[in-house]
Order: C-alpha cells, then structure tokens, then sequence
C-alpha cells in the first residue's frame, strides 16, 4: 500500500507547524513524516519511511514506550475506523528515561477510494508548559498562607492591584483589575502581564526594562508614579497612572503594581479645557458685543441728527427749494443706511429671547449685503442674486438669522479673497418640500477639502489662519438654524467651490400692521396748542427733535440734563414727555420714579429712547415700566407717530402742576 501526502505545498506547510506529524499505515510502518519528527528520532525521513517505529526508535527505547501502548492503541483504533482522537499525558520519550508531557491528535488519512488506509499523528511536546505550571502551582501553595489577608485587602481596594513574579507572570489579579482590565481573576492568573495588559507597542521596551532591572537592579518604574498607556482585554488601549513597589521574600521576588484608569480623569480634563477655552470665547464675544454697542451707541445721536435733519431739509426743500430735494434724499439714504448697519452690530450683540415673525428672504439677504457691502465689494466680489417675487415668507428671528447668513456671506468673501478673478457670490431663495424656504449661499472659490468637511461645523475647529477665525461661527450658525426648526449644511458640489443651504419654516404672509398716523396736527378735540418736553444731553439732538415735532404742531421745551426736566416739569403741563434713557445725572428711570411721587399723572404721558447699551437694568426697566421705547437713530416719522400716541392717550384738560 503506498500512502502520500497531497502537494509540495501541503508538505512545507506540514513541515512549517511546531508539531511532529507522522503518517502511518495500516500496518504502522511509516510513510511519511515532517522535519521535526526526522529531528526528535535522528534520522533522515529516507531512513525511517517504510520502517515500523520499533526499527526506528531500536529495541531499547521502543521498549520503553510498551508500556502506554495500552492507553494508546485505542486512539489509533479509533483513527483507523474513520474518527478523530486526542491524547495527552506523560511518555518516556527522552534517551534518559524522563517522561515528556506531549499532546497527540490522531486523524484518519483516506485513500483515493474514500476508504482509511493510515492515520495521522500530530504531537506537541509541552513539558516545559506543563512544567511552569506545576512550579506556578508549587508557589502558589506556598503563598497560601497569606493569601486570605492579601485578597481581603486587594479586593477591596479602589485602585487596581496586579502581582506579578519574577518570571513576569499574574499571582494576583484584584476585583478592581478585573473591572478595569475586563479579564477574570482566573483567566489572568499565570499569564505574562506584558501579553496581558501591556500594549503592543510598549512590550518590548517593558520586557527589556524588567530584564535590566531583574540583572542590575537599575529601573525607571519602582518607586514613582508616572502615567503610561495599559491594554483591555478587547485591545483597546486607554491612559493609566502606575505605582510599582517590589516586595522580597526568601526566596524569590514580586512586584505588585497599583494602577489607576485615567480615562475618565482626561476626560474631565478636556471637558474642563474645553469649557475654560468656550467661556474665555465668550468673554471675548461679550467684550466685542459690548464694543458694538458702545460704538453704536456713541454713533446714534449724531446720526439721529444726520437722518432727522435730512428728512426735514428735504420736507421743507419741497416747497421753497425742490432743487435740493435730490441732495437732502442723498443724505437720507447715506443716514438710514448707516442706521442700518448700527442695527445689525446692536442686532449682533443682544443675546434675547428669539421673535420669530414673518420675513421675506430677500429682504434679510440685502439687510446682510448692506452691512458687508464694503467688505464684498473691496475684495472684488460680484454679487448674484435669485429671489423670485412669489416666494412665501419664512417664520424667524430677523436678528439671529441675520448673524447666521451674515457668517456665511463672510466665510465666502473670505475664501474668495485667496482665489484669482472672477470672484462670484450667487445668492439665492426657493420654496422646497415641506413648507420650508431654502436660501442658498454660494461661492466659487476654492471650495472645501474633502478631509474636512465632516468637521467644519465641530466648535472652535476652523481652516482659516490664526486671527481670521475662532471655529465657532458655523457651530453657532448651525445651532440657530436647528433652534428654528430648520437645518444648515454644506451641499455637495462637482465644480469648485463651496455652497450652504439653509432651510427654514415659511410662514404665511402677515397681515400688515395699523400705523398710527403722523401726528402732523394736534389730536382731535385737543384745544390749545400742545406741548411736548425733549430731555436729552446731546443738545443737538434734542434741538432737531424740537423741530421735528413742531412741523407736527408741537411746543417743545428741551432739556438737556434730569435736573433740568424736573425744573420744567415743576412749571409746566405737557402733553408728552421724549427722555434719553442714559444721561450723567438724573437718567430715565430716576426721573421717572421721581414723576411716579410727584406727578403720576404725566407717568402715561412719557417715552424713551435709547443708543441699546445691552444694559440688563435698562431692558429690565422697560419691560417693568411697559413705557414705549424709540430705538436711536430716530427716524422723524415713528417719532412723531410715537409722541402723538402719547398726546392722544393722555388727552384731558390740563392740569395744574
């Protein structure tokens, strides 16, 4: 009978594996064995194939095995009926007569008719394993003593606690290990702690740091606490503080090593980094919206006399000079757009609830194109835009997504910038599913890399240089959008460039608000020519007021301190009352908690206007009072529509102050 075994790759496979294969025949004669099995006889496979293995171990050492044929034969029976069979225990293999722990695999070896004609040993010689663990055992009894104490104390600790021997390996495994590390006790138990918990690519530095420390006693680890990287059972590799402490027996040595998990210390960390670097940027924004403020605020009363001082120049021009006409609308037009985009910084600025109303999307589109008109044009940009004159309006707040479309109008001058010309920006609306309106903005420049699109809405991450951008715009622009129930994402692109879309509720078209008409005569059954007060510290402001309110039939008497207007108001009846709300010494609430004592019936009679100091006590009066409030630049005709309320609902004989 002549047995082989397949390919030329089969055989080096076969000779490759740590095991001694063999294939017998049916009559035991050999037929084919691998290198190591050639190796542990001393032969060359040519002298033992076709031999019986009594020929080839000779009569002596054959006769040492004799023995265990007893608790063999089964298995090779087995293999020769067609079943697989595994055996291990102790042969007296070596030359000397010591046994040798070997584990052996018998398996059928099927001729080309499908019928057994031989089998198949596979043998693993694991005497020294076998060997390391009955020294471990020996140890561990010998431990046994003191292991009871040992466990209550290192059970019970919070901290990991890891023993290990000379060899490397686990005596001591504590419920805190097994927690943290995901092994059980008995699983890490006689294990090296490098394969263990020791990261790949940190094994060989501590195999080597342990061995030097083992020969020299020269270390880097004992005795101090210093983080490092440790391994979980699923390899997921996580930061660790470590402690190691050597212990020294009689006899041998161990090293107990106490860890503590820092992942969740790290993270706390960064958390706490991130939320000192989000409130250091919203100091920084705060500050900035306070600037905003501060500027527009000192900006207001000059413009408020620009804008009030045009409008009357051109209402008086049109019947003594029509000449001037176009030159007063010039001024007019320059003013209300200035006025404009002080709206927008204050607009910026506040940080108030949301009011969401009707908006038409090109009209918010242009408000923001206003306000970076010069920016868009120094750099070049030309502007498109497409809003079709049927498009619904949408539900929002005009503040907020004016900061929003604002952002976005920036971040693509910016970009365009580092591009050569043409420098397009094209804008535009439509109504999509769902009754959402979809106002897109959209550049050619150098558009977005595809590493970091995923990431351009993350806060504080940001492509542009230091001191272009913070990396939050996008994230705060994002976070509006979803608070309105709409979205904000960066649509895909085949050409160059970047475009966003944002999508938004509409809302049906609002109704038209009643004006109340200009008050350019004196309130039906008013008798006598009324009277208003003006207090104000900016003269000149309080001076064109005067005298846009007396085109209006108006008596004004002004003031230009608190001190002043409590003067007047001691001599006086007025029919309406204008008070700056921030002034050096007697402010707006002080004169009106000073009317509200000594003449509560003028308290209905009174307005204020403010520059929009962001000020929390002024918004807080306002709201407290329920007074009307004219927000600076004042624009003559909600000024006179204003004091006319105030005369009409105070309207009744006058009285005696």
């Amino acid at each position: 009978m002549e047995l082989s075994v397949g390919t030329a790759e089969l055989r080096a496979l076969l000779d490759g594996i740590p095991a001694r294969v063999v294939l017998y025949d049916r009559d035991r004669r050999h037929r084919y064995v691998n290198r190591d099995y050639a190796q542990f006889v001393g032969r060359e496979p040519e002298a033992i194939l076709g031999h019986t293995l009594e020929e080839v171990m000779g009569p002596e050492a054959y006769a040492r095995l004799q023995p265990h044929y007893a608790q063999l034969r089964p298995h090779w029976e087995r293999a020769l009926s067609g079943e697989a069979s595994r055996w291990e225990g102790w042969l007296p293999y070596s030359a000397e007569g010591e046994p040798c722990f070997v584990q052996r695999f018998y398996l059928p070896h099927r001729g080309p008719t499908g019928a057994v004609d031989g089998y198949f040993i596979f043998t693993r010689d694991l005497t020294v394993l076998k060997r390391s663990e009955q020294q471990l055992a020996e140890r561990l009894d010998a431990l046994r003593a003191s292991e009871a104490l040992n466990a209550a104390i290192t059970a019970s600790a919070l901290d990991c606690v890891v023993v290990v021997d000379e060899a490397g390996h686990v005596i001591e495994f504590n419920p805190a290990a097994e927690r943290t590390f995901g092994y059980e006790r008995s699983a890490a138990l006689g294990r090296p702690i490098g394969d263990l918990i020791v990261p790949p690519a940190l094994r060989d530095r501590h195999a080597e740091g342990f061995r030097r420390y083992l020969t020299t006693g020269q270390g880097t680890m004992l005795g101090r606490r210093i983080e490092i990287e440790a391994m979980r059972s699923d390899g997921a590799v996580f930061p660790i503080e470590l402690a190691i402490t050597e212990v020294r027996l009689p006899e041998r040595r161990l090293f107990t090593a106490y860890l503590r998990d820092l992942t969740e210390a790290r993270a706390a960390a960064r958390e706490i980094r991130r939320q000192r670097d989000a409130l250091a940027q919203s100091e920084r924004m705060a500050a900035f919206g306070s600037l905003l403020a501060g500027v527009a605020h000192e900006l207001n009363n000059p413009l408020s006399i620009v804008l009030g001082g045009a409008l009357m120049l051109k209402e008086e021009a049109e019947t003594v000079a029509p000449a001037l006409v176009t030159k007063a609308e010039r001024i007019q037009v320059a003013a209300e757009r200035c006025s404009r985009i002080i709206r927008s910084f204050l607009a910026m600025a506040r940080q108030q609830a949301a009011e969401r109303r009707p908006l038409a999307a090109a009209d918010l589109m242009e408000d923001v194109l206003n306000l970076l008109a010069y920016g868009v044009r120094s750099a070049g940009v030309e502007v498109e835009r497409d809003f079709p004159a049927d498009l619904p309006p949408l539900l929002g707040d005009a503040d907020q997504l004016h900061q929003v479309l604002a952002n976005l109008v920036t971040n693509a001058r910016q970009a365009l910038e580092r591009q050569p010309g043409p420098r397009r920006l094209h804008l535009s609306a439509r109504e999509v599913a769902d009754g959402m309106i979809e106002i897109a903005v959209e550049d050619n420049g150098p558009g977005i890399p595809a590493d970091v699109r995923g990431r351009i809405f993350d806060p504080f991450f940001t492509t542009k240089p230091i001191g272009v951008g913070n990396g939050i715009g996008l994230a705060v622009s994002r976070g509006i959008a979803e608070a309105h129930g709409g979205t904000l994402d960066l649509a895909e692109k085949s050409a160059g460039g970047a475009r966003f879309h944002l999508r938004l509720p509409s809302a049906a078209a609002a109704a038209p608000t009643p004006r109340v008409a200009a008050a350019d005569a004196a309130p039906d059954g008013a008798t006598g020519q009324l009277r208003a007060l003006i207090v104000d510290d900016e003269p000149a402001l309080a001076q064109v007021v005067g005298e846009s309110l007396a085109a209006s039939g108006f008596a004004c008497d002004l003031a230009s301190t608190g001190r002043e207007a409590q003067a007047l108001l001691a001599i006086h009846r007025y029919d309406a009352i204008l008070c700056d709300l921030r002034m050096p010494d007697i402010d707006g609430p002080a004169l009106y908690a000073w009317m509200a004592d000594e003449h509560p019936h003028l308290c209905k009679r009174i307005a204020f206007a403010t520059g929009d100091t962001l000020s929390p006590s002024a918004a807080a009066f306002l709201a407290s009072s329920g007074r009307p409030a004219l927000e600076k630049p004042l624009v003559p005709a909600d000024l006179r529509r204003v004091i006319a309320s105030l005369a009409a609902d105070g309207a009744s004989p006058h009285e005696t102050s």
